[in-house]
This record gives C-alpha cells, sequence and structure tokens, in this order.
C-alpha cells in the first residue's frame, strides 16, 4: 500500500517520507508525525491503517536531515539516540516539513496532521503555527509551547500512568487551551505503539476511533 518518496523541505535539501494512499478517492490527507524512534515499522504501519480509512497518509523521515534510513528500537540505546537526534534536528524544522509534506499531499483535500510521543508535540504546533487540525498524541514536550494561541482545533491523548506527563501537566492543558479536547486513558506512555511495553489495545482502539471521529469533523463534514 505504501511507497517512498522525496520532499523538498526547509533549504532545499530532499528528505525521505513514507506515504500510503487509499483505494479509491481521498477523504482528505493526513501527515504523520514519528516518535523518536524514526519512521519505522510501527509508523508505517499507522500510515498504512489511516489509508485504510480513505486518508492519503504520509510520514517524513525528518532524521534524514541528519542521518538517513533512521530506525530506531524501542530499547535504552534507541531512546537515548532518538532523543539526541530530535533535540539537534529541533522542533523549527520539524514543523517547516510538516508544512512540507502537507503540501506534497495537498491534492488529497485538506490536510490533518497526526503524531506521536515528540511527534505529538510537533502536532500541536502545526495547529499553532501551520493552522492544521492536528492530534497530539502524549507529546511530553507540549507544556514548553502552550503558552502559543491555537490557529486550528487540537485533540489530546494521555496515558493515566505516563510518567513523562503527570496530571498537572494534563491540567496545564486543560487551563491554557480551554477549547482543546482532552481524552485521559488508563494506560502508560506510548500506549498506541504494539512494539512497546505500554501498549494497552483497549485504549488505543478508543483513541483512534476518537481520532477518526476528530478528522472527520475537521477535514470532511461541511
Amino acid at each position: 500500500m505504501g511507497e517512498t518518496l522525496h520532499l523538498n523541505s526547509s533549504g532545499m535539501q530532499c528528505i525521505g517520507a513514507y506515504r500510503a494512499t487509499p483505494t479509491g478517492t481521498p477523504k482528505a490527507g493526513i501527515v504523520v508525525v514519528q516518535e523518536i524512534f524514526g519512521v519505522n515499522a510501527h509508523i508505517r504501519s499507522v500510515a498504512d491503517r489511516f489509508a485504510e480509512h480513505g486518508y492519503v497518509a504520509i510520514a517524513p523521515a525528518f532524521f534524514d536531515h541528519l542521518e538517513s534510513g533512521v530506525e530506531l528500537d524501542y530499547d535504552a540505546h534507541g531512546v537515548a539516540r532518538g532523543r539526541a537526534l530530535v533535540d539537534e534536528l529541533g522542533a523549527e524544522r520539524a514543523v517547516s516539513d510538516v508544512g512540507s509534506a502537507a503540501d506534497a499531499i495537498r491534492s488529497a483535500g485538506r490536510i490533518g496532521v497526526v503524531g506521536y510521543c515528540w511527534g505529538g508535540s510537533i502536532a500541536l504546533l502545526a495547529a499553532m503555527r501551520l493552522g492544521l487540525p492536528a492530534v497530539s498524541y502524549y507529546g511530553a514536550r507540549n507544556v514548553q509551547y502552550l503558552h502559543e494561541p491555537l490557529t486550528a482545533p487540537v485533540q489530546f491523548h494521555f496515558g493515566e500512568f505516563d510518567h513523562s506527563i503527570p496530571a498537572a501537566a494534563v491540567q496545564r492543558h486543560r487551563e491554557l487551551l480551554p477549547n482543546a479536547e482532552i481524552h485521559v486513558y488508563p494506560a502508560g506512555h506510548g500506549f498506541n505503539c504494539d512494539r512497546r511495553k505500554d501498549y494497552h489495545a483497549p485504549s488505543a482502539q478508543l483513541a483512534f476511533e476518537r481520532t477518526l471521529d476528530f478528522f472527520e469533523r475537521t477535514l470532511i463534514s461541511p
């Protein structure tokens, strides 16, 4: 279902991307923003799943700015390497890449963004700085950006037992972004990823259903 392509990103550097295309006429387009582990098998499966529901989905390979073909394991080494890469990359360049990816699938219709972990925070920034409706899954870096105004709707998904995002941080989202949708699940960090020990299938399924509903309302409904 998916294919690899190249995007013209900021500074005219090309980066890779994985694109999944639905059968028939697309409903809309979705930019899928990776965790800190790169565009790996899990992220490709996420894009494929959105394509199965009628969306053109594209996952930019942000780390291509620094090193090509990065796919990290969900272990201590992968976490350390992924954190180093996203810190070196920076949020500004990542948001610009989201814009480039959105432009690449603009023919699909309206464009939304969904992001996971680090990508959850980049998705939030896309709703603030690019005006793209966004779904943010357990973005541990969100709090530092909550002072920025939203320019598009946003939906948040958090795990109740996520030590990187304590209840006080979730409450800050409610206080500073009162119009945002916020959902909390009986799960830990990374509950959507079936490659991680914190995977929680009931929470992942409910969050996905809510995500589809959000995009139906913000990208498709008149």
